[in-house]
């Protein structure tokens, strides 16, 4: 086999096998919890795995995972939950010492393509309350198909007359 078709399809093999891409990571305030939300892709019915963790004073801190041991520091305040392509990390009584890099690290079983890792800076007097934002996000394609409807309505309504 020629060497340049054979690194073609090693190449395509391997983005086929990529099975989810990280394709957002948000923060918001919810009362005094933080909501820290992974948007991702998954191409796969396969488990996913995840990490969440801050990075300050020039350390990690894992602070709920199902990849590592999550901090003691951190068990008792977070809580994760887990919907169709969405990940989200609660953090209670936040507080300013909680500001940090936040990162949100996903894997797919069976995915050797690696670990998706994205990573957010959160400072407390700079957040976004979650209500009217998470909202809006989370109801984006909705709203999307709404909007992308109207002129059709109308040209029905222009037809009728």
């Amino acid at each position: 086999m020629n060497p340049t078709v054979g690194i073609a399809v090693i190449l395509t093999v391997l983005q086929a096998a990529h099975c989810q891409m990280i394709k957002d990571l948000s923060a918001c305030l919810l009362g005094q919890s933080l909501r820290v939300d992974c948007r991702y892709e998954n191409k796969t019915s396969n488990p996913l795995t995840y990490e969440f963790s801050i990075t300050k004073d020039n350390r990690k801190h894992v602070i709920h995972s199902t990849i590592s041991v999550s901090e003691n520091v951190y068990r008792s305040r977070a809580n994760v939950t887990m919907q169709k392509n969405l990940v989200c990390l609660y953090l209670q009584s936040f507080t300013v010492s909680d500001e940090g890099v936040y990162m949100c690290e996903l894997k797919a079983t069976n995915d050797y393509t690696g670990n998706q890792i994205r990573n957010i800076t959160v400072i407390k007097d700079k957040l976004e309350k979650c209500a009217g934002f998470s909202l809006l996000i989370q109801n984006t394609s909705w709203l999307l198909l709404l909007l992308l409807s109207l002129p059709l309505l109308q040209a029905v309504d222009f037809v009728s007359l």
